[in-house]
């Protein structure tokens, strides 16, 4: 039987999110399950109506896209998850050529290249990745950028049981932040070289209009994690190529407090939205 992924999208004012809906549910891989979650929108929830048989949506107020990634991936069912930003979109072959090389690497997570496109949708830049020749260049990488798109990513569900969830005090960097932990935590972030997904940039992107904050928060996150990030730069250029991979159990690290992070936010908004999380028929 064929793993189930779970996709998350976290959804605010978007008026790309049903192309971003429609991506995943017209993927040649079946076993999918699809979480929408709602984050306080006030424009454009008309444009879910068409999909909601085939999907699980959840409503709930404002906070951020953290908090909405917390929410849908604390209630997601799949042995491996992915997220989609509302303005992006999965090529139909995404999730199955992904999920075909997890398996066959047995990886617990992975990321790939991606085609940029603009407001309209035709791709402006092609196969666009970060590549390195050795995992200590990768690991140093994130000193100076973030070297994974998150759109791109998959990832085996149990690994939230041991890095724990998104850092919800992090406005816009926390897949910066929570990749950096992955990598610390001793598990390879694989890299399918391959485009299978379209990152769409526009004006109303948070990456456009907040950059001042969101560059705050990058040496935010950088001054935290620098020393960490040089001492397994310097580890890994001592190891002997083909190592033996992580199992996901539980470790001694430094956000160890993301673990249970969702577990209130999520019973809070069963409690205050009732209806507002509805199951596909």
């Amino acid at each position: 039987m064929l793993p189930k992924v779970t996709v998350v999208i976290p959804f605010y004012n978007c008026p790309y999110v049903d192309q971003a809906v429609s991506s995943v549910l017209n993927q040649t891989y079946t076993n999918i399950e699809l979480i929408v979650v709602d984050d306080g929108s006030t424009q454009h929830k008309d444009k879910l109506k068409p999909y909601m048989d085939r999907l699980i949506y959840i409503g709930k107020e404002n906070g951020g896209a953290a908090s909405a990634l917390n929410m849908g991936f604390a209630l997601a069912t799949g042995d491996y998850v992915a997220w989609l930003s509302s303005d992006d979109l999965f090529y139909p072959d995404k999730i199955g050529r992904q999920v075909q090389f997890m398996l066959e690497r047995n990886s617990i997570f992975s990321h790939t290249a991606f085609d940029q496109i603009n407001e309209a949708g035709a791709v402006t830049q092609a196969n666009v990745a970060s590549r390195y020749r050795y995992p200590h260049e990768f690991t140093h990488a994130f000193l100076s950028i973030c070297p994974v798109n998150g759109c791109t990513v998959m990832m085996r569900r149990d690994l939230f049981g041991t890095v724990g969830y998104f850092d919800e005090t992090l406005r816009y960097t926390q897949d910066y932040e929570f990749w950096i932990r992955v990598l610390l935590a001793g598990f390879p972030l694989d890299f399918l070289d391959a485009p299978l997904t379209l990152y769409r940039l526009h004006g109303g992107m948070g990456t456009m209009l907040y950059q001042p904050a969101i560059w705050e928060e990058v040496l935010s996150v950088r001054s935290r994690y620098r020393p960490y990030l040089l001492q397994h730069s310097r580890s890994q250029r001592r190891l002997v190529p083909g190592g033996s991979r992580p199992a996901v159990r539980s470790r001694k690290r430094p956000a160890a407090r993301f673990r249970k992070q969702p577990a209130k936010a999520v019973k809070s908004c069963r409690k205050k939205a009732g209806k507002g999380i509805k199951k596909r028929r």
